[in-house]
């Protein structure tokens, strides 16, 4: 333990971005023992502001001074997507380790050609699908193998934060947030999340979008989806449907994921992290969160005893302390790469053509 702690704290942290997500990552950076060095902003005034609210040694001008001053080892990307892409290759030229948010480029090429430079480079590309980390996601993934052949995958991942013409974020433009809002944005952690606990790939979708609110104050008329169905088939011939949307009233952060299997089903709602509903034919049971009774993969991310509720800044600091232990040489299972976050474009853009052209899209 006081070796991991160790390397832990030897990695230098470094990030761009001040926002509502620079600050859980900055978060779980400083509670996992690392060392963050420097953030950069808009500007320097915004890095200065920013340095300060997330404990940072020192604020930087700019992000390209943040890369090129070798006092960091890992840099977390946390602006808006369209500068995802330039800043993740430059850090990687730079021959740092890089964490960037999804979606990792706003279009599915450059999503891979980040992806294969990570590889080329020998360096830990990490993406925060961060709900993988969920002791009882990890519980449902080792109790699906033992369920026999997946047959249906359904879901949804709804909140409503942009329900209202008044609500805006540069998500909404095209330009800045990718041609995908919504399906990059939140349906991308669901389609992860699925091909994570069933260890299943998606093959073929067919996919419907909507503009419920077609304009917004502030930004005209609306070009990106607000909502989103999905009907898709994985390889093992498994059918699967997914409801997506951020105009769901009263519905804030709700990724829900059933799956029924030969023997057994199985269901995780995100609202509702401690408990794992378990279902079979002869009766059904709600499995809580107690590491006395859970298997070994679900035991390693449940570090508070029963009724000690867990949630989503326990989820992205087991993320983050496992991307840093990768840095360090220590690959542990589970840990989204670069990798992930190219399969995620390659679904969002699926389902987009498909959305656009009508009919069913290999992917």
């Amino acid at each position: 333990m006081l070796d991991i702690q160790r390397q832990l704290a030897e990695v230098r942290v470094g990030i761009v971005g001040t926002g509502f997500i620079g600050r859980i990552h900055a978060r779980a950076a400083r509670q996992v023992g690392a060392r963050l060095v420097g953030v950069a902003g808009a500007d320097l005034a915004s890095a200065q502001e920013g340095a300060q609210a997330l404990g940072a040694e020192r604020a930087f001008a700019s992000a390209a001074e943040l890369i090129a001053s070798g006092c960091v080892d890992v840099l977390h990307v946390c602006t808006p997507n369209h500068l995802h892409a330039p800043l993740a290759l430059a850090a990687m030229d730079a021959g740092l380790s890089v964490i960037c948010e999804k979606p990792l480029a706003t279009d599915s090429a450059t999503a891979r050609k980040m992806a294969e430079r990570a590889r080329e480079k020998e360096l830990v590309g990490a993406v925060p699908f961060v709900y993988r980390f969920h002791p009882m996601v990890r519980e449902a993934r080792a109790r699906l193998a033992d369920l026999g052949r997946v047959s249906l995958i359904q879901g949804s991942y709804l909140q409503d934060w942009l329900l209202e013409s008044t609500d805006d974020n540069w998500r909404v433009d095209p330009e800045l947030g990718g041609p995908g809002r919504t399906i990059g944005d939140i349906g991308s952690h669901w389609f992860d999340l699925v091909e994570f606990v069933t260890g299943d790939r998606i093959t073929r979708l067919c996919a419907q979008t909507s503009v419920v609110v077609p304009h917004r104050v502030g930004s005209g008329p609306v070009l990106t989806e607000d909502l989103a169905t999905v009907q898709f088939a994985t390889a093992s011939g498994a059918l699967g449907s997914v409801a997506v949307s951020q105009v769901a009233p009263g519905r804030k952060n709700r990724l829900f994921l059933e799956v029924s299997a030969a023997s057994g089903s199985l269901a995780f709602d995100q609202e509702n992290p401690e408990q794992l509903w378990l279902g079979g034919r002869s009766g059904s049971q709600a499995l809580v969160r107690d590491p006395l009774s859970l298997s070994e993969a679900a035991r390693r991310y449940s570090p508070l005893p029963a009724g000690h509720p867990q949630g989503f800044h326990d989820c992205f600091e087991a993320f983050v302390a496992d991307t840093y232990a990768a840095i360090g040489g220590e690959l542990r299972d589970g840990l989204p790469t670069f990798d992930d976050g190219a399969r995620a474009g390659q679904l969002t853009d699926a389902a987009l053509r498909s959305a656009h052209d009508g009919g069913w899209v290999t992917c």
